[in-house]
């Protein structure tokens, strides 16, 4: 009997027909996926370059103190490791961006069709299912465009991650690369920026609001948009309830909290003309890339207490010297648009901090013949017309009309923080420059750089860069050539009489004179040079001999035009204040000429040091031609043409010097440790400073502001006197004398050119 067929129920046969094309289906898409998986996986960087990966990470320039300087970087990053994150920040970070981030291999495949969903509704690629391994493949390797083949590449190189890494170095790694907004990259910076403190002080509110950012950084900024970071705020500390993170009371707790912010805004450097000099040396040596992404270390000479003297006394002088040369310049500046006040009155310098002598511009709010009321910041200041005398002008309004803005000078700030008043002086921006360097005689280190009035006005740094014709300041230079090569004493007679040059190529003749236009006929050098006199010093150029003077000048490393002709006598030739400084130094430092230094040390961003300078001498003069010229100086400033330095009471070395039709003005002394020189001038080289602007009237002031607080906590040093000097009692005119005489005094000489008889060894030169 044939064996019936029994028939599988049509119900399982269309069972088995789907599962058998389930199953085709899988392998078609498993196939295609791992083509497309294989296809993409070859043109992925490898994930081992993260071994050896390093953030870019801020350079900083630090002052001699080890106080921070200045920074440069594109991306402000500090980087920390993940036991320096504190949990409530971890747990807050996991808890909005990646739940299940200590539990994925990489991905989470439960958010991927929600968030699908939500892009298929919207019709755009608008939200993500990103994990945290995830973003910090994006933020490392790809574009933050919205594609699908990106997201792809996110979960291959999520993969790969997280094969390679643990999870805790995973999340540093994020924690150090993620944005937070207004250029800040990783969780430390932007805690230092928005709460002006490091991540392991963040409170739970605080910690919650920095976990919210990444998302948006710019629209949900707490600075700029307040009401947004707080509902992301509050929506993350809803999450961290939710993952059982923190309980519902501390959520509420937190969430009743308000925004408080401490933003660190970077104050402007204390040197910023100093610190772009240190900019552009490490722009040329290590290159931009380095620079602004590579985190050196550089520790400079700058000395952040004279500087501040420095700044101050440069920024009063030429305020000074401005008005007395232009008088009162009404401003222009107002806040007024078609005659009306805006919402908000509000400056862009009120945000720095404000003190007793600083000059901050205001708003006059309202004013009248007798009286403005100006708002500078938070405080409010009554302008009458004794706080504008110095204008001449005794109607307020005609000087400070409502709206305008106007600088001024902060005498007082009423401490009551209920009545915010200040008292202030009317000043005025000057359009004049100068500039002032100091330096330490003894290694060369640079301890002050002011290269003008502003930088934001002026980036150009006159300390440097500006080449000037150095009037008399060029005269000391020459003596010490005479000094040196032709055995010249403080007592070698040179005679103050009228002389003329004719010059036969233009048929012209030049005939110097005496700023006092004055003979004093024969004269001892010593006179000659505290007296500036114009004759003398041409003269002994001319014994020198032009050659010999330019290449004395160029040992004690003036690299400026000199040109080779008499009138550099008298200061034709071109240097800038630093070089000034450095052959000034050079007296003081017993003929030594240190190369001026303005960075130590440079290390790179694990502490290894790249580059370390030591003081590197040039032995330019004699040590006791350099004594004899420091004790000329000095006379200088005793009995000459700086006589005013005396009421500093230090020992005071140095010289003016000024330049014909006043365009130039200068002062450059020292003592036994410490240089500096002052220039004052207008950029346009053919700008006179005004009548009788001479060195001792507009630069010497300025050194002697900045001296006054640079050495008041500095013991008296006496200069080192060298074992060939003797000292013999002599007159006015060099002559041998007896102590205790009037007029006679102990002038010092190299041993056996001492004067013998009546007059100088040398003998008075025609």
């Amino acid at each position: 009997m044939p064996t019936a067929v029994v028939s599988a129920p049509p119900r399982v046969l269309t069972f088995r027909r789907l599962w058998v094309t389930s199953l085709l289906v899988v392998a078609i898409l498993g196939g295609s996926l791992l083509g497309v998986f294989l296809a993409y996986e070859n043109d992925l960087p490898q994930i081992s370059s993260l071994e050896d990966f390093q953030p870019n990470i801020i350079t900083q320039v630090f002052a001699a103190d080890g106080s921070v300087l200045g920074e440069f970087a594109i991306e402000k990053r500090v980087v920390i490791g993940f036991k320096n994150v504190p949990p409530v920040l971890r747990n807050a970070i996991v808890a909005v961006e990646d739940a299940e981030f200590w539990k994925h291999l990489g991905i989470n495949p439960w958010r991927i069709p929600g968030a699908a969903l939500a892009n298929f509704r919207s019709g755009r690629k608008e939200q993500g299912s990103s994990t945290l391994t995830m973003q910090l493949s994006r933020l490392l390797f790809l574009t933050p465009e919205k594609t699908y083949e990106r997201k792809i590449k996110e979960i291959i190189l999520a993969f790969q991650i997280e094969k390679n890494f643990t999870k805790e170095e995973i999340f540093a790694l994020y924690c150090n690369q993620v944005y937070f907004g207004h250029g800040q990259y990783g969780v430390e910076a932007a805690s230092r920026f928005f709460f002006g403190k490091s991540v392991g002080a963040l409170s739970l509110p605080e910690a919650a609001l920095l976990a919210g950012l990444p998302q948006n950084p710019s629209r949900l900024s707490p600075i700029d948009n307040p009401e947004r970071a707080r509902e992301r705020r509050n929506h993350v500390l809803n999450r961290m309830v939710e993952e059982k993170y923190i309980s519902d009371i501390e959520a509420r707790k937190a969430q009743a909290e308000p925004l408080v912010l401490h933003v660190r805004k970077d104050p402007p450097s204390v040197a910023p003309h100093f610190l772009e000099e240190v900019r552009k040396y490490l722009e040329r040596e290590y290159g931009s890339q380095r620079i602004y992404q590579g985190g050196l270390r550089v520790y400079t000479t700058l000395d952040p207490a004279l500087q501040r003297s420095a700044n101050a006394a440069v920024r009063k002088g030429l305020r000074v010297l401005d008005r007395r040369s232009r008088g009162f310049v009404a401003p222009t500046a107002s806040i007024l648009k078609d005659g009306v006040f805006p919402e908000r009155v509000d400056l862009e310098d009120w945000g720095r901090p404000m003190a007793t002598g600083d000059v901050v511009r205001g708003v006059v709010l309202a004013s009248d013949r007798s009286v403005a009321v100006v708002q500078i910041g938070e405080y409010r200041a009554r302008v009458t017309s004794r706080e504008i005398e110095w204008t001449r002008k005794t109607n307020v309004a005609d000087v400070l009309p409502r709206g305008t803005i106007a600088p001024f000078s902060i005498v007082s700030l009423d401490p009551d923080p209920e009545k915010k008043e200040a008292h202030v002086l009317l000043d005025q921006e000057p359009k004049v420059e100068g500039a002032l360097v100091a330096m330490d005689v003894k290694s060369g280190a640079v301890k002050a750089m002011v290269g003008g009035y502003d930088f934001e006005r002026s980036k150009f740094n006159r300390a440097t860069q500006a080449m000037r014709q150095v009037g008399s300041a060029f005269k000391p230079l020459l003596y010490a050539a005479a000094l040196e090569l032709l055995d010249w004493t403080p007592s070698t007679i040179v005679n103050d009489a009228p002389m003329s040059f004719p010059n036969p190529w233009n048929k012209t003749v030049w005939t110097p004179h005496n700023y006092d236009f004055k003979f004093l006929g024969p004269i001892p050098v010593r006179r000659a040079l505290a007296d500036s006199r114009n004759i003398p010093a041409v003269r002994t150029l001319q014994a020198v001999g032009i050659e010999k003077g330019i290449e004395y000048a160029r040992k004690l490393g003036l690299t400026g035009e000199l040109p080779p002709y008499l009138p550099i006598a008298l200061g034709a030739g071109e240097a800038t204040p630093l070089q000034m400084t450095a052959a000034y130094g050079t007296f003081a430092n017993q003929g030594l000429r240190m190369t001026p230094m303005l960075i130590v040390r440079i290390t790179d961003r694990d502490g290894n040091t790249i580059e370390e300078n030591r003081a590197q001498a040039v032995d330019s003069v004699r040590a006791d031609t350099a004594y004899l010229m420091t004790s000329l100086l000095r006379g200088v400033v005793e009995h000459g043409t700086a006589t005013r330095a005396r009421a500093l009471k230090r020992p005071v070395s140095g010289k003016t010097g000024t330049t014909d039709d006043y365009t130039d003005a200068w002062f450059v002394g020292f003592e036994p440790s410490l240089a500096a020189a002052v220039w004052v001038g207008y950029d346009d080289k053919r700008q006179s400073l005004g009548p009788r602007e001479e060195g001792a009237r507009a630069a010497l002031p300025i050194w002697m502001d900045f001296w006054s607080q640079a050495m008041k906590d500095r013991p008296i040093e006496q200069y080192p006197i060298p074992g060939n000097i003797v000292f013999v009692p002599v007159d006015e005119m060099g002559r041998p004398g007896k102590p205790g005489v009037p007029g006679v005094a102990m002038e010092p000489f190299v041993a056996g050119t001492e004067p013998r008889g009546p007059a100088s060894a040398a003998g008075p030169v025609s």
